[in-house]
Formats: C-alpha cells, structure tokens, sequence
C-alpha cells in the first residue's frame, strides 16, 4: 500500500487561512491539508512559539502543521492586518483557536468577516462552547479533570490525564468536519457560516459511555484501573523475564479456543465457568491461575499462540517503538518529514485511506514565513511593497 497522496485529493480547491497554535487548531488545518486543501499558517515575525516548545510539547510543531504554507505576519501593526484580510478575501476556510476576545480585537472575528464575504466559513477552537464556562482558559488537562477522563483514567483518589493530547487532537478533528459540513451546506445555500468546536464538550463526548452506563445501570461507573469487567480475562500479564502483554478472552467461542491452546482442558470442563460471566464472577480464583500457567511462557511465545488462534492479544509497546513497527513498515503509514533542525524523522499520517492510500505529505512543516513572498504576490502585493513590509518587520520571509 502507497503513502502517497490519492491523484486527486477531495479539497484541492478550497484554500484555508489558520490562526492557529499548539495543537487544537493546527489539527484541523492538517486534516484539511492531508485532504488537498491549501493551508496557509499565518504565524507572529519570528515564528508560532509552538516552534520552541521543549518536552512533551517538542513534538507538536512537526506532527501537526505538514502540508501548509506558512506566511509572517505581524496583528499588531494595521499593515499586517491588511495582509491577513486580503488572505482573508481568497479564502473558503478560516480556522483560529485563540482565547476569546482575541480576533473580535483584531477585527478578525467572524461577525466582521462575514461582511466582507459572506461564502466564508469561520472555524473557531476553543475551551468550551458558548456558556457559563465560556470566558475559562482551558487545557486539555483542565477538561480531563472536570469533564471526568481523568476520573476514569487513574486509579481511585488518583485521577490521571490521558497519555496523550486526545481532547486538542479530538476537538481539531470535529472542527475540522464541522468544516467540511459547512462546505457541504454552502453548496447547497451559497453562504458560509461559523463552526465552533470545544475541548470541554469533545471530553463529555469521551466519556458519554460512561455517562449512559450510569442511566442504564444506575450504577456509577469505575475507573478503569477498578473496573468490573464486562469479559473474565481482559487484562495485562506478566511473564517470563518479567515481559508484559495484553490478553483477552472475550466469548465462549474463544474460552475455548485458549483452553485447547495451552492445556487448561480442567477449566474448560467447569461448569462454574461455562459463560463469560461465570467466568467475570470467578476472577477471583480464575486469574491466579491463568497468571500462574503462563508465566514461564515469554510474550513472543504467546503472540503467537494467540495470532494463530485468531485470540485478542497486544505487546505493550512505548511510542517510540512504533517507528519499527512491521505493520505501520508494510503500509507505509509513517511518512518521511523533515524536522525543523533539518534532520529527517517519519510521522503517523491519517489514520484512513481513500482510493487504498493514506493521504500523503505533499509539503514539509513549513520554515517561518516560508512562503510569505509568494503568498503576498498572489494577493496583489508588488516586490517594493513586500520588502517594505519586511523592512518594517510587518512581516518576514526567506
């Protein structure tokens, strides 16, 4: 299977301008990129701090802004707002993920620009959607933690953040098919209109299983690391040379097929364990003795049996190891990129295919103001008038 970009990618004629930093709204500029659209980054002179960020967030520039073009630009001076707004004027899209208040003060809010051009479709990423809690500064921890993730992801009286950003990445994917909803609804109307996605709300939506367990059982629902199981052997062993891996038996069918698979034909005869939840009450004793049978066993050894038996079963694998992974290799589900430092590096491209591919990266991450020159031609900008910007340092470019 090809990375490669499908010959005609959905999007190719809609060109987005993004406000965009951090993860949320980068998001959604890259889902759209991926699907052929023109994405411009409108960074500050001197780059989207989401370029310095060290530690966890030392990733989110390369993973989230390929396929765009990036233009400098300086919003507080009035020539770098005239910039924006011609942009502005060329485009289908714009996408802003900026607390509020912040483009209402530019005169970039989307009650402005849709006098200007009422076709525009105006994405905004925020906290929360309009409300009590609107006016909050939000971070996906914040959200975890009041929106019950957390909860549900530490242990009792340990509420714990997920391990990854999964409401920002969550909350660009919804606005980035908001997006595409609006694109569907101008065809058939003619005018754009304003899409607005939220880390508070994506969150509720994570955990709304959570919340229909509760209506339907009357009973609230455990965190995870406590849950009561709704299958016996679903769970994380611990085997020869202290290796771990997941293992999971989920019907009859395949209580069965474990049984056959490493000699256990006394518990298969059981008829304390003849349904799965026979076998969810018996974990008690039932686990014990299944961690004990397997644990001379390495986890290679048990993959194996249980890839061959058609049986649930995962390795518990750090990030970094995916990058040789066999399966993501064969696919070619990681991408070649180029860091920003110049070394070369792979990415997780989107996790579909259209036409047997996955959208492939037509344009590294963009170097700051990488094509502002170009972008500020094509808006009816002269060379003098360009260098004169620059001169100014209204904007920047190579």
């Amino acid at each position: 299977m090809s990375s490669h970009a499908h010959p005609r990618l959905p999007y190719e004629h809609i060109r987005v301008v993004e406000f965009t930093h951090m993860v949320m709204g980068p998001t959604c500029g890259m889902l759209l990129a991926d699907l052929g659209a023109e994405v411009i980054k409108v960074e500050p002179v001197g780059g989207d701090s989401t370029r310095r960020l060290l530690g966890s967030g030392a990733g989110f520039f390369p993973m989230f802004n390929r396929n765009k073009k990036s233009i400098a630009l300086d919003l507080k001076q009035p020539e770098g707002i005239e910039a924006a707004l011609r942009l502005i004027d060329s485009a289908d899209i714009v996408s802003e993920n900026f607390k509020a208040g912040v483009m209402e003060k530019l005169g970039l809010d989307y009650a402005t620009l849709k006098q200007r051009n009422p076709r525009l479709i105006y994405v905004s990423h925020k906290g929360f959607l309009p409300g009590p809690y609107e006016h909050r500064t939000a971070l996906d921890e914040v959200v975890q933690m009041m929106g019950g993730l957390a909860y549900m992801t530490g242990r009792p009286g340990d509420p714990l953040r997920a391990g990854a950003s999964v409401n920002d990445i969550m909350g660009g994917m919804f606005g980035a098919i908001g997006a595409m909803a609006a694109l569907a609804q101008r065809e058939q109307t003619g005018v754009g209109t304003e899409v607005q996605a939220s880390l508070f709300e994506n969150n509720v939506f994570l955990v709304g299983q959570h919340m229909m367990q509760y209506a339907v059982t009357g009973r609230a629902a455990a965190p995870m690391p406590s849950r009561i199981s709704a299958w016996a052997i679903y769970d994380v062993f611990t085997v020869k040379g202290g290796e771990q891996i997941f293992l999971a038996v989920v019907s009859d069918k395949q209580w069965a097929i474990f049984c056959r698979a490493f000699g256990l034909g006394e518990l298969l005869a059981d008829p304390r364990l003849a349904s799965n939840n026979d076998r969810v009450q018996a974990r008690d004793w039932l686990m014990p003795q299944l961690r004990s049978h397997l644990a001379e066993r390495s986890a290679a050894e048990l993959a194996d049996v249980f890839e061959r038996e058609g049986l649930p079963f995962a390795p518990i694998t750090r990030p970094e190891q995916l990058f040789e992974d066999p399966h993501l290799a064969a696919t070619g589900g990681l991408a070649p990129i180029v860091l920003e430092d110049g070394r070369e590096s792979r990415v997780p491209l989107a996790p579909f295919t259209l036409g047997g591919a996955q959208p492939g990266i037509r344009l590294q991450p963009p170097a700051v103001g990488e094509h502002t020159d170009a972008l500020l031609r094509g808006v009816g900008y002269r060379d003098d008038e360009i260098a004169a910007l620059k001169a100014r340092q209204i904007t920047q470019g190579d």
